[in-house]
């Protein structure tokens, strides 16, 4: 046997070994007759050559390299005859890895500050969910809903969708073409009304795109929204048992939209922290890397879908696309992400960073009673031990860009 290595790129590299003489006669009938199962003309299908024939002799040839595959490698027949044959093993290597900087990035976290103003916007918002649609006597205004029944005539005839009996309307919410609402505003229960209309230009029925209609208007009933008062049937509403006054409600609705704002300004901050790490580093990202990343992203963008209750097949069909199209519009971010990961190991291994068992424990413990779960339980569902040690460095990573 015969192992010879060709370097193509820095990364690309292309291994041959030739088996000849009584080794190659002795396992040319059995292994051949597996082997031409799974080889078209010109070579094999990655990762399908029988194990019986190459896995010894890759292996070896593996050997010659310091650095382990970071894609699945390709293997093809060079030459087969009676003599004897070649194998040919292309794989890929991790690329060079360089970054100008990684520290004084000139990146700054969001100043985060919760005005009173804020906090007064926040409750009111919290009250009109929980507000009562109570019958009202008087004329309609803007924010109350109205029952109605109503029928449009284009050139006096109805036409199709244009009718509804009982509907419920909020005046001010702009579910109807523009003027229909502000057309009832001033009318009280009991009162019919034609509204003559002119449908928007852009509007997305052909046949009635820019045609001025009549819709015959009859009003039923007409509601306002109550807003439930700042006290402790509120309060206990909302699940705040321990609120039992309005300072306290603003107390805890400050609290609690400071760390959601934090929460957001620092996942702002650590973006556009990692932006400056790639703007700062330079490295050929494999193609091969880019396909896999794709797949993976594809199938993370599938699992979200079925939790909508929708197929991969019945997204492609509702957005006139296919597999094809969503990878290019993925290619960019799939880039991006493979980059980073690149930088962050290399920043890794130019500061020796390393996490202790007694670290993953630790951080493994607090994560999984921050989230009510058994400690193994977590380590398990994060992906081992392995992840979260890679994780921890990720954090010390972060804190040298920071600096």
């Amino acid at each position: 046997m015969a192992e010879k290595k060709e370097k193509k790129a820095k990364n690309i590299h292309e291994v041959k070994v030739e088996i000849t003489g009584e080794q190659w006669k002795k396992k040319l009938d059995e292994t051949f007759k597996k082997v031409i199962k799974t080889v078209k003309i010109d070579g094999f299908r990655p990762g399908k050559a029988p194990r019986s024939v190459f896995e010894k002799k890759y292996q070896k040839a593996l050997e010659k390299f310091k650095e382990t595959p970071i894609v699945q490698p390709t293997v093809a027949i060079d030459k087969a005859d009676e003599d004897g044959v070649i194998y040919k093993f292309v794989f890929t290597t991790k690329p060079e890895v360089k970054i100008k900087k990684y520290t004084g990035l000139n990146v700054k976290k969001d100043t985060v500050k919760v005005t009173k103003k804020d906090v007064d916007a926040e409750i009111e918002k919290m009250r009109k969910e929980y507000a009562d649609l109570q019958v009202k006597e008087g004329t309609i205004e803007n924010g109350d809903t109205v029952i109605i029944d109503f029928e449009g005539f284009d050139d006096g005839k109805a036409f199709e969708g244009g009718k509804a009996e009982n509907y419920s309307l909020e005046i001010g919410s702009h579910s109807f073409i523009p003027g229909f609402e502000e057309a009832l505003i001033g009318l009280k229960a009991g009162d019919k009304k034609d509204v003559n209309l002119t449908f928007p230009k852009d509007y997305h029925a052909e046949n009635l795109k820019g045609k001025p209609v009549t819709f015959k208007v009859t009003i039923h009933e007409v509601k306002t929204k109550v807003y439930p008062e700042l006290n402790e049937e509120f309060f206990l509403d909302l699940g705040l048992s321990d609120v039992k006054t309005k300072e306290d409600l603003e107390k805890t609705v400050k609290k609690s939209m400071t760390e959601q704002m934090e929460y957001q300004a620092e996942n702002k901050y650590v973006d556009e922290l990692f932006e400056a790490l790639l703007k700062e580093t330079t490295v050929e990202v494999p193609h091969e890397l880019i396909h896999e990343e794709l797949n993976a992203m594809i199938s993370q963008y599938e699992e979200r879908l079925k939790m909508q209750g929708i197929t991969l097949e019945q997204f492609y069909k509702y957005t006139n696309s296919n597999e094809e199209t969503l990878k290019a519009q993925m290619h960019e971010e799939a880039e991006k992400r493979i980059k980073l990961r690149f930088a962050i190991d290399e920043i890794i291994k130019l500061e020796k960073i390393d996490a202790t068992d007694e670290e993953v424990q630790k951080d493994a413990s607090e994560k999984a009673s921050k989230h009510g779960m058994d400690k193994d339980e977590y380590i398990k569902a994060f992906g081992g031990a392995e992840m979260i040690k890679y994780d921890i460095k990720v954090q010390k990573v972060l804190d040298i860009l920071k600096k």
